[in-house]
């Protein structure tokens, strides 16, 4: 059986695109949902699948807490809470051992990012 981690995270689509606030106990089950569009909805149908932000917790309780503030905010108080931890919007989903997602994109949003 796989040990609870509550974890709310975000993805995006792109550099500035697209996001969705999610909350899970099995972060690493949830995303692999996402990125292989198990899940229908709003990511598939987006083809939001880029982890950008992840917030680790020690109860679900609190990171249900969290998860609703996040959805309060305005877009660029997420944006910049993004920015703050990670400038280049990587795929941080690569950090927990997921193949990343296109190749070509990393350098593509490194280079926006460098030119912004």
């Amino acid at each position: 059986m796989r040990q609870r981690t509550p974890a709310v995270y975000i993805l995006a689509g792109q550099r500035r695109g697209t996001l969705y606030i999610g909350v899970t106990s099995d972060p690493l089950g949830r995303w692999w949902q996402h990125r292989e569009k198990q899940v229908r909805g709003f990511t598939n149908r987006y083809g939001v699948t880029r982890l950008v932000l992840v917030e680790f917790f020690g109860d679900m309780e609190h990171a249900i807490l969290r998860e609703k503030q996040l959805k309060r905010w305005h877009r660029a108080w997420k944006i910049n809470l993004i920015e703050a931890t990670n400038p280049c919007w990587r795929d941080l989903a690569v950090d927990y051992g997921f193949a990343p997602l296109n190749p070509g994109s990393a350098s593509r949003v490194d280079a926006e990012t460098s030119s912004a």
